[in-house]
């Protein structure tokens, strides 16, 4: 499921839903810095390059997050497992 970020991002500024987004907007979508964005998403993402442009795809942003989300509780440990 997308970030409510992303799914602002795809309609931004009423046109067509953006399929990729450049590195900062990419960092604001996921709610980060660009330092932060650059040194632990970047190297794990696929990304566009045609020339000076870097586009990050979205659905390569949402693959991200599902790979990196945890519970905020382990079921197990609460559970008395």
């Amino acid at each position: 499921m997308a970030s409510a970020a992303i799914k602002r991002a795809r309609i931004a500024a009423g046109g067509p839903p953006r399929l990729a987004l450049s590195k900062p907007e990419a960092a604001a979508a996921l709610g980060m810095s660009l330092n932060s964005f650059e040194r632990h998403v970047q190297p794990e993402l696929r990304v566009i390059r045609r020339g000076k442009l870097r586009l990050f795809p979205v659905r390569e942003l949402e693959r991200w997050l599902e790979a990196n989300a945890d519970l905020t509780i382990d079921l197990s440990e609460a559970s008395g497992q």
